[in-house]
């Protein structure tokens, strides 16, 4: 090989190397963990620099792609002619050319940066800057290409990370261990925290145990004591017309001082529509110091009542203590057949059979849904097929489904409605 070919190979073993750093460098950059790099980066001064470079993401991705380009493209054009000197076959050398440069030049360092992601991106940070410099004025010229483009496109920019993706990245740790499911099940749940509104978690007007505002001492300390609850709604005339809220604890109190009027006890409550988002009523109810909101239909009437417990519970899960009856909302009874109760979510029972609720059956209860497939309320036996379901009727009232039987069937079997 004479002086002319061994600079040439000097040139293309250059030109791979520069191609492989390059190819690391996109990889590590787009790989490594932000939250990862953010605590490193309270100490090491090379993290922080990555963030900084990334806080002009654009700018750095098409200095690495601009280079990369022009290095690969050179190598490969170079490993050609060498080969084709020596070789004589074109096709054979291109072939030969392009499968060296995509492994050494490629694969090779993408691969091996995909191992520690962060630690490559910190070794990288510090060169790729220079050639950041040496490049603003062709990125200057493709930012203004990029923003024209996007006027003349119209294109809507969309958030870094939707909630569908954070959601699959919660999945995926979880899967990985890094968390266990009731700490999924929580960041879950906070997640799905500012969609939830008051009549997706309300006790419905039927179910509301309320107090007469001029009702008797007995009868108030009677349904005290069978409800269980600590707070009441007092209404005047109807469950339509609350007035506040009574608190067992100034009840009994008012009662061993033989107080007889239990209308300077109540407090205030606020009054809501059913679309309020519970997190907005949650700092509303810490704000006024209260327990209770009165959920009013169009109408002015009460359609429900949400606590503050109700709040909490869409966090952390169903609260019990020593004097509640637990509630099982769903009842295992069979391969895919299952009780349910009628104020279970309707979602929730239709994740059991893998199975999205129909847009146009605007529900959110498994007493609503039953009410609205039969076009009335049905009677206990009440049968009705949904999809490849087979709904029953195992207990109701003159107003309402209590318990239902879900059963899934066989396929051929199937008829919907």
């Amino acid at each position: 090989m004479d002086d002319d070919g061994i600079s040439q190979v000097a040139i293309l073993i250059i030109m791979l190397l520069m191609s492989a750093y390059f190819s690391a460098t996109e990889a590590a950059f787009i790989s490594y963990s932000k939250t990862r790099m953010k605590n490193l980066a309270a100490s090491n001064k090379k993290a922080a620099s990555v963030l900084r470079l990334e806080d002009n993401y654009d700018e750095l991705m098409s200095t690495v792609i601009i280079f990369r380009n022009i290095t690969k493209i050179s190598a490969a054009s170079l490993l050609i002619f060498i080969l084709s000197r020596y070789n004589g076959g074109l096709l054979i050398s291109t072939v030969i050319a392009i499968f060296l440069v995509l492994v050494a030049g490629e694969l090779i360092p993408k691969g091996l940066t995909n191992f520690a992601p962060e630690k490559a991106a910190m070794l990288f940070a510090p060169t790729i800057k220079f050639f950041i410099y040496i490049c603003k004025p062709i990125n200057y010229l493709l930012t203004i290409l990029r923003k024209t483009l996007c006027k003349i496109i119209k294109t809507e920019t969309l958030p870094s990370i939707i909630e569908d993706e954070l959601r699959t990245m919660l999945d995926e740790v979880e899967n990985e261990g890094v968390i266990n499911k009731s700490e999924s099940d929580l960041i879950r749940s906070a997640i799905e925290f500012n969609e939830t509104v008051a009549e997706d978690i309300y006790t419905p007007r039927i179910d509301i145990v309320g107090i007469d505002e001029n009702e008797s001492l007995d009868s108030i300390k009677e349904k005290f004591i069978l409800s269980g609850y600590s707070r009441l709604p007092v209404y005047v005339g109807d469950i339509d017309n609350i007035v506040g809220l009574l608190h067992q604890k100034d009840f009994y109190q008012a009662l061993n001082r033989k107080e007889r009027n239990i209308k300077k006890l109540i407090s205030k409550t606020i009054f809501i529509t059913p679309n309020k988002k519970i997190s907005e009523l949650l700092k509303e109810l810490q704000l006024s110091k209260a327990h209770m909101a009165v959920v009013i239909d169009e109408y002015g009437g009460t359609e429900g009542i949400v606590t503050m417990e109700d709040i909490i519970e869409e966090l952390v899960g169903e609260i019990w203590d020593e004097h509640d009856e637990v509630i099982e909302w769903f009842k295992k009874t069979g391969e895919d057949k299952y009780l349910v109760s009628s104020n279970a979510d309707i979602e929730d029972m239709l994740d059991l059979f893998g199975i999205e609720l129909d847009e146009e059956l605007d529900v959110s209860t498994v007493n609503g849904f039953v009410t609205m497939l039969f076009e009335g309320i049905p009677q206990e036996g009440g049968r009705i097929i949904y999809r490849d379901l087979d709904i029953t009727v195992t207990e109701a009232e003159a107003k309402r489904v209590i318990e239902i039987q879900v059963e899934r069937i066989k396929r051929e079997e199937e008829t919907t409605i």
